[in-house]
């Protein structure tokens, strides 16, 4: 999708996710609650797609099924200048301490919104990230989520 269409309503965030989520979600042992959660990861890594604020190019979303993961692939237009942003948040996400990291990012007024989405995808949904810078104005997400594993 053009990201400048997908910027024109905020409501494309949730739109674009309950959408997918339904699709990918169909087969699966109880549908309506793996689409509702995949549909909450989704829309909260289309919300920091929408808040980069970088309309020229298109936003990509690649959705893959594993053993026990779901993996989502988000591509979207990032000026070069805010690539540390999402680096920073990455790291604070993965490995030992998300969950305090997550508590202090929630309170503190401060904290980079990059930092407490992608901080609570890992805590919440007990998922891992990753992120691959595409080229100076573009990245990829990557989150692995046990959506099926998932007990609450």
């Amino acid at each position: 999708m053009e990201m400048e269409i997908f910027m024109s309503d905020w409501l494309h965030c949730n739109q674009l996710s309950n959408y997918v989520a339904r699709m990918v979600s169909h087969d699966r042992s109880d549908p309506v609650r793996h689409a509702n959660l995949l549909s909450s990861a989704l829309n909260e890594l289309f919300e920091i797609s929408f808040r980069s604020g970088c309309a020229p190019g298109r936003l990509h979303c690649n959705i893959s099924r594993g053993d026990n993961l779901e993996r989502i692939a988000l591509t979207f237009p990032c000026a070069s200048e805010q690539h540390h942003l999402y680096r920073d948040a990455t790291a604070h996400a993965s490995g030992g301490g998300a969950l305090q990291r997550y508590l202090e990012a929630l309170a503190d007024e401060n904290s980079a919104q990059e930092d407490i989405v992608l901080l609570g995808l890992a805590v919440n949904y007990d998922a891992s990230l990753s992120l691959q810078e595409v080229d100076d104005q573009a990245l990829t997400v990557v989150l692995d989520i046990p959506v099926e594993g998932l007990l609450n």
